[in-house]
């Protein structure tokens, strides 16, 4: 008679014997890789990690994509993780691998992005003697790391990959480096994979002090000026659907920052726009103005606030939900804090809200939308629609419609991230790809790769501008190797776009080195790699030449706009400014 359960159990046998098999480090470390679903991993090769290449070659469950820079390397696996709710992973070797890699690793950890990085590193033995390509890895990267390891034995290979997993994707997310010398990628060992890993040091709180949850809901139900504000961590923790939720059962106004942008759809009536440096007005009035607060997986830092002494207020009250304790009254005071992970922290609120007869007053609240509708009237991002040179917001609104706003955008760092974040309604979490926190540039054309990686058929589309993308331009020769068919938006102003407009404002109009001379032919260049160029140069010709780029599902397109010189970001508060000390059009 057939025995499902007597089968299974043979298979289990069978694994276990597998299992504890001796293999070399390299072996182990691949294995690993396999244990933890990895699908993907972004690398470079070199002598100290070319034992772990080899054991890649002999497998075909975990795919490595070969990058023309470590630096890409750990984007295209943050642009990944981000995209997908995956850990990223990385592989890069000792000494310039590692140095090359860690601009990545600091972009990553700045956006709390769960990555594990595998490092090669010089044999146990010469650690310490300035060997070939060494350097101190564990100690370059940990100011930028979650946490890190250097694995000196071998039987604590296995255990060491799976805390780093278990830490980069739980808590507050992060990135993880494991750095593994090239004697003990050689060695063998018994390999026994855990199920799980518990660290007495690590223990993430998951669940909100119920105390704390009830006073929010009392501060809530007593607010006559509300505002939800939220952030990254809503999109890190899959939060959106039910800050959704929590949103229109309240009739509340939300608010997102950068890194929150699709927490909270942007179409909808009660999302007043991005809040910050480069908000819009009515979301930074009412910020300023509001009466009770709920701060949502967010960190209140100096984009967001501007100067914390002007954004103070004895009579707001302050509700602030994180899963990480030290962001909590870091860099603001709050009234209510709820250490737990957001969403079932959410959950908790809406049920709590739900049991309660008392709802807020509607009468108040109706007064406060008034004003708010108020503030939306100044039309802070208008622009000229009827120039005869290509504005670059023009470009960004027809590319929402010629994708509908289904499209994922990587972006690079400048005038052109602040365009894309304004005019792009970003109504889903995970489509909106930037670096935040650290604004690095060259970070949007292989997180795109990334994207398209973890997301294959999607429309990805990179915004960046011309001094950007040459940072990691390389990287259009891995994707033309790996048909990676990313759609990149080069909003040409022939200058350092941001930098050239703080210069305007604040500089006496010296630009100093903010313009860019020699520019390549972007067309030849990325016809060079075997990819389809276009040069747009009229704002009648933008729309058309969007619509044919996308037509073109299996290519990749460069499309390089000429744009307004003179074109700045509105609304911007200045540095050291409060937050209703905005500069308007």
């Amino acid at each position: 008679m057939f025995n499902p359960t007597y089968i299974a159990d043979i298979q289990h046998l069978e694994t276990q014997e597998s299992m504890s098999a001796d293999l070399t480090g390299a072996e182990i470390t691949v294995r690993c890789l396999q244990e933890e679903g990895v699908e993907h991993i972004f690398g470079y090769p070199g002598g100290a990690v070319l034992f772990l290449y080899d054991e890649l070659f002999k497998q075909d469950k975990v795919r490595h994509i070969l990058v023309r820079h470590e630096q890409a390397a750990v984007h295209a696996a943050d642009g990944y993780a981000r995209s997908s709710n995956k850990v990223g992973v990385a592989l890069v070797t000792s000494g310039p691998g590692v140095t090359n890699a860690v601009t990545g690793i600091a972009t990553a950890y700045m956006d709390s992005i769960p990555l594990v990085i595998i490092s090669g590193q010089v044999p146990t033995h010469a650690i310490g003697l300035d060997a070939f390509q060494e350097v101190d890895t564990v100690g370059i990267t940990r100011p930028c790391v979650k946490h890190n390891f250097l694995v000196k034995d071998i039987a604590e290979l296995a255990v060491t990959i799976k805390k780093a997993f278990y830490i980069a994707s739980t808590g507050r997310p992060g990135p993880v480096l494991v750095d593994i010398p090239k004697d003990v990628s050689q060695q063998k060992t018994k390999f026994v994979y855990p199920e799980r890993v518990t660290m007495r040091s690590y223990n993430p709180n998951i669940r909100g002090h119920a105390g704390q949850i009830k006073k929010a809901v009392q501060l809530i139900l007593e607010a006559r000026r509300p505002m939800i504000y939220t952030g990254g961590g809503v999109i890190l923790s899959d939060a959106a659907t039910r800050l959704t939720e929590l949103v229109r059962l309240l009739r509340f106004p939300c608010t997102n920052t950068l890194m929150g942008l699709g927490g909270y759809p942007a179409t909808d009536p009660q999302f007043v726009g991005m809040l910050g440096m480069h908000g819009t007005y009515e979301a930074n009035m009412a910020m300023q103005h509001c009466d009770v607060l709920v701060a949502v997986g967010a960190r209140f830092d100096d984009r967001v606030i501007g100067n914390p002494k002007h954004f103070y207020n004895p009579d707001r009250k302050i509700i602030h939900i994180d899963i990480d304790p030290s962001s909590i009254s870091k860099r603001v005071k709050v009234d209510v804090p709820i250490v737990g992970n957001v969403p079932d922290v959410l959950d908790e609120l809406i049920k709590l809200l739900e049991l309660r007869k008392e709802k807020p007053d509607q009468t108040a609240l109706d007064a406060w939308w008034s004003q708010i509708d108020s503030w939306r009237e100044r039309d802070c991002l208008r622009y000229d629609r009827t120039s005869a040179i290509i504005k670059p917001q023009r470009v960004v609104e027809t590319l929402y419609k010629v994708t509908n706003g289904d499209a994922f955008i990587t972006s690079d760092v400048g005038q052109h991230q602040m365009w894309a974040a304004q005019f792009y309604k970003f109504d889903l979490p995970r489509r909106w790809i930037n670096s935040g926190g650290l604004g690095t540039m060259g970070f949007g054309l292989p997180s795109a790769m990334g994207v398209q990686m973890a997301n294959p058929g999607a429309n990805v589309a990179c915004i960046t501008g011309e001094a950007s993308i040459q940072m990691c331009i390389q990287e259009l020769s891995t994707c033309k190797q790996y048909h990676l068919p990313l759609k990149i938006i080069n909003l040409n102003n022939r200058y350092m776009g941001m930098v050239r407009q703080w210069q305007e404002f604040f500089h006496g109009n010296r630009y100093a080195e903010s313009y860019m001379d020699a520019l390549p032919d972007f067309v030849k260049l990325a016809e060079s790699y075997g990819h389809v160029g276009m040069r747009i140069e009229q704002p009648g010709d933008v729309e058309a030449a969007l619509q044919e780029a996308f037509k073109l599902k299996d290519r990749l397109v460069f499309m390089d706009f000429v744009t307004d010189q003179t074109e700045n970001v509105f609304p911007m508060v200045p540095g050291g400014k409060g937050l209703s000390e905005m500069i308007l059009v």
